[in-house]
């Protein structure tokens, strides 16, 4: 099997190296050309466009940053839907909307071929450690093909969401907002404690002891009590771009999300004063005296 993995970002290259560390034949296509020289040099062979790897992959993974720069993957002459062969599978991890997966589903079948929601939890250390969450939707059969190549991309867990293939979008999208509220609450929080001469560092180490002691709270509440912003994981732009998507499905769903609200106006406060490409973890100061 010829596998091709488009989407050679901080999250995408960890994930493409694990493929090919795996001993899987791998080829690879980004748009800036450079982020391909680390997997050529393990021996994964670099395309020239994207026509080029689907005509030759039977699976293509793809990573990359919004629902229009999938679209344009996938769309058009040089795109996905019009070069993959019968029978191949788009494996989409972008974290986009539910339509958008479902508009593409179809478009794919119409040429025989297959599409499934494949969006991912973790960060690019998490890729590294091959400890990523995939969460899975679409059909079964699908499904069950992929999950084995999903381990060796690097998932710790494999999810399965069912057929209906805007599923895993949505719960990726409900994680993502979770995740931004968790920040936002982390950092009012230890605002609130310093604010009142209570130790904040101390108060963090009582607190993932006990009632808080989950992943996402170790995780950035130390990155948000050591200010290490920069270099950014996940960026604000990208934080901004997931929650305009989270109220545009409840917009979609007739939800009242004023918790998302509240996200997406700190996130535009920050990337409106020049902070946009650092680490989404710094919605914690917005607002705050951090």
């Amino acid at each position: 099997m010829k596998i091709g993995f488009i989407g050679l970002g901080s999250l995408g290259t960890p994930m493409a190296i694990n493929l090919v560390e795996s001993g899987h034949t791998v080829h690879v296509y980004n748009r800036t050309v450079s982020k391909s020289a680390p997997l050529a040099a393990m021996g994964a062979i670099v395309e020239k466009d994207v026509a080029s790897l689907a005509k030759q992959c039977s699976v293509v993974f793809t990573i990359v940053s919004d629902d229009a720069v999938l679209k344009s993957i996938c769309e058009g002459d040089g795109g996905l839907i019009k070069n993959l062969q019968p029978e191949a599978v788009h494996v989409s991890m972008s974290t986009i909307l539910p339509q958008t997966a479902k508009d593409l589903d179809a478009k794919h079948r119409q040429q025989k071929q297959h599409y499934l929601a494949s969006p991912v939890f973790g960060r690019p250390d998490a890729a590294v450690a091959k400890k990523i969450n995939f969460v899975l939707s679409g059909e079964e059969k699908i499904r069950k093909q992929i999950e084995p190549l999903a381990r060796d991309a690097g998932a710790i867990n494999v999810w399965d969401f069912g057929d209906e293939i805007t599923a895993a979008n949505t719960v990726k999208l409900c994680g993502n907002f979770l995740i931004g509220a968790a920040l936002e609450a982390i950092g009012e929080s230890t605002a609130l404690a310093k604010a009142s001469g209570v130790d904040e560092q101390k108060m963090w180490s009582m607190l993932l002891q006990t009632i808080f002691n989950a992943p996402i709270y170790h995780n950035y509440s130390n990155i948000i009590l050591q200010k290490k912003f920069e270099p950014a994981a996940f960026s604000m732009k990208l934080g901004l771009k997931d929650m305009n998507l989270v109220l545009q499905q409840a917009s979609a769903t007739n939800q009242q999300m004023p918790l998302a609200n509240l996200l997406k106006e700190n996130m535009q406060e920050l990337v409106a004063s020049g902070k946009d490409e650092i680490d989404w973890s710094a919605l914690a100061t917005a607002k705050t005296k951090l």
